[in-house]
Parts: C-alpha cells; structure tokens; sequence
C-alpha cells in the first residue's frame, strides 16, 4: 500500500533497528526504546506536520513545548551557513568603526607579521576575513559578523535588536558591583571585539601568574590565562544574538561565571569530549582565529576542564537553560578538599556516628531502669524515678512520655507514673 503523508506522525524518523532492545523478564517482554539525540541540521522535530505546534523539548523531569523563538532558533542552526555569514543590505561600510578596524589588524599584524592579508585594503580585507561580502547588487556591505566585530552599538542594535553584552565585577561584597562593562554605555564602541579585550584584561590581571622566564623574558601568559581566554572566545562565538538576555559575565573573588544566549549546538555530552569544533557564529570564529585565539579542534572546553584539575579547583560546571536557551559556565577557583581534609571530614562523621549510637543506647538503658523501678514501687512521683536512675527531672519526664506501656495520673504539679498492665 501506498504510504500517504497523513499518517505520518513525525517529520522524521530517528531510529533504526539498533534502537529497539528486548528484555525477557518472567513471562513479560519489555522494550526498551533508546531515542537518540537528533543533529542541529535535522532540527526541529515535530508532529503532526505542525512545526510551531508540534515541536516538543525534553526537560529532565517532562516533555514542555516549545515556544516560537526557540523553534526559529533551532531553524537557524540547522543551515550549514551561520547566522553572521548574513549580509546586511541596509547597511554601507560606513557602519564599520575604523579604530576598531586598524585595532584589530595591529593585532594581526603583531600576531602574523608575515601573513598576506596585510597587504590588503581595508575593504578587501574585511571581505578575506569575513566581516564584509558583495552583495547580489554587487555591492559591499557588512556581514553580521562584521557587525559584531567592528560595529558600533547602535547600529548592531539596529540589526539585532536583543544584542547586549555585560561585565560585572563584584569583589566587595558591600557593593553590587566593583566595575561594570557595559555595551550599551556609549562611552565605548560596544562591539564584540573591544568587549572582548576589555574583559579578557579585567579577569587577567586578578589571575595569580608565576614567575616564568622564556630566555630573559618573563612570561604572564599562564595555562589558567590561556583556559579564561578561550571560554571567553567559546561564549561570544557561540552565542545567539537573536535570543534575548545577552552575554553576561559575573566575576567575583572565587568564580568566574560565564553565560550566553543559545543551546550547545554539538549537545553537552559532545562538547565535553571535545573533537568537534560547530561553532554557531563561524565568521567570528575565524576572525579570532586570526589573531591566534579560540581553539578550532573542539578541545577548549576539556582543555578548561584540564587546567583546573592541574591547579586543583573544584570542575568546571556547564548548564543548558531553556525558554529561552542559555548557556553558562562556572569557573570556581576554590581548592578541592585535600586528602587530609577528606580524612579529618570522615573522623568528625565517624565521631558524630559513634554519640549518637550511644546516645541511642543510652536512652534504651534508661528506657528499661525506669520500667524496672515502676515495677518494683508501683506508681511513682517523677523526682523519685529520676533520684533512683541518675537523672534530672525534666531529663526523667520526656522519657517518661516517649515509653510505651506508661501512663500517669494527676495534674502537673502533682503527677504520677505507673505502669500499664501487659
């Protein structure tokens, strides 16, 4: 029979044979059906041929529905060309701050002397890095990445309205914060590049750097300095302008936390394991790449996960957030518990194991003396129970009300115990 697209419940078909395991359990079968995770480019899956109203999300404890904007994120990522790859037909090259421009190619300038681009116009060097491009009326015009790297705020803003970068140091607890970084201050350009050398400056210089010489030449530039630079470059390179709440960045006396808008395109499990490098904005990945920052191979984020298992620090944390998609990192530069510590941890627990065992066996001693001398006297006033067991009164009357088996007569001022007859 013909197979008619009215049937079909999904858009797409995930598993295979190899998905679906059997398991004999008595005289029952169980199935055991393992959904695999789908890929960015087969993304979003939905049913009932409704994309907006059928596409669903796994949140630990339920499936919820997806909203709208997360449903066009997903669409988004699913291209093979990223989102800055965009050429931006409103706008000239007039939109391209040119002291960020020259800024950035002193960088590659110091970084590369030999490489080819110097040579180059600034228009025709923007194009070769991609933060320009012809358009189809062949002219050129800025790509989203060109933007982002070299524009001002109120223009990016113009393009991509959720677009919002933001530094907050807090190292006095007694203020909110110790100094700001914000994109939207007018008192800098706001883009993406001076962001970054802004930032990346603010947390190197509170980052402890041994003392190292290369020949007669110290040398700051640590594996810590190297692992914060590059989960600073993973944020901006990942993050999706489109999805409000922009790029925060906390930092404090013991962490450093680092959150962007958008999902983790390859999925964290991925991304631990490091060797695939999917970048969701691939023009500002190479044009930090140029300047020989960011980690193309997918292995910054173990490399991260590596540098603080050398120094000792507690790991690495990645979180997803949904509705809308987020990402953060935390980076706690406070010691792991040492040997000793775990040791001394353990005692102390072994100690309070112990008290409360004999506490416990205690109490059922004073249970049975306190049975016994009822038995013997009969009924009893609670300052003579307590004389006879070594107790104090108040001690004597709260076992007196845990025992079954006893119960009194006469008021509080003058109350008496006995026992029930077994």
């Amino acid at each position: 029979m013909e197979y008619s697209s009215r049937y079909k419940k999904v858009n797409i078909n995930l598993l295979s044979d190899k998905n679906v395991e059997s398991y004999e359990v008595g005289e029952d079968t169980i199935l055991v059906i393992n959904i695999p995770r789908a890929r960015r480019d087969q993304k979003p899956v939905f049913i009932n041929n409704d994309l907006f109203g059928g596409c669903y999300r796994r949140d630990w404890e339920g499936d919820y529905h997806c909203s709208k904007a997360e449903v066009k994120a997903m669409l988004r990522d699913a291209i093979e060309e990223t989102s800055d790859m965009k050429i931006i037909e409103q706008f000239d090259l007039s939109v391209i701050n040119r002291e960020s421009l020259q800024g950035y190619r002193n960088y590659h300038r110091n970084y590369r002397p030999e490489h080819v681009f110097h040579r180059l116009s600034d228009e025709e060097y923007l194009i070769k890095i991609g933060a320009a491009a012809i358009s189809e009326g062949g002219k050129v015009r800025p790509t989203i990445a060109g933007l982002l790297m070299f524009g001002d705020e109120y223009n990016i803003t113009r393009e991509l309205p959720e677009y919002f970068l933001d530094y907050r140091e807090m190292l006095d607890p007694t203020t909110r914060w110790t100094d700001r970084v914000l994109s939207s201050s007018g008192d800098w350009t706001g883009n993406i590049q001076d962001f970054f050398f802004r930032v990346n400056s603010k947390i190197a210089q509170d980052l402890k750097t041994p003392f190292k010489l290369d020949g007669i030449t110290r040398v700051d530039d640590t594996p810590i300095h190297k692992a914060v630079r590059e989960a600073l470059v993973n944020c901006l390179v990942n993050a999706d302008f489109y999805i409000p709440q922009g790029i925060v960045i906390k930092k404090n006396v013991k962490s450093l936390i680092i959150e962007n808008p958008g999902s983790i395109r390859i999925g964290k499990k991925q991304m631990l394991l490091g060797g695939i490098s999917d970048p969701r904005n691939k023009n500002l990945m190479k044009m930090f790449n140029l300047l020989g920052i960011g980690e193309r191979a997918g292995s910054g984020i173990p490399d991260i996960y590596q540098v603080w298992a050398d120094q000792g620090w507690n790991s690495p944390v990645v979180e997803e957030f949904y509705n809308p998609d987020r990402t953060r990192l935390s980076l706690d530069f406070s010691p792991k518990a040492t040997k000793k510590a775990s040791e001394e941890n353990k005692r102390r627990k072994q100690a309070k194991k112990a008290s409360e065992e004999n506490k416990r066996r205690k109490t059922e001693e004073n249970y049975v003396a306190i049975k016994k001398y009822l038995k013997q006297h009969g009924i009893s006033k609670t300052t003579d129970i307590a004389a006879a067991i070594e107790l104090s009164p108040a001690r004597t009357r709260v076992l007196l009300k845990e025992i079954p088996g006893i119960n009194y007569e006469g008021t509080n001022t003058n109350r008496r115990y006995y026992l029930l007859e077994e």
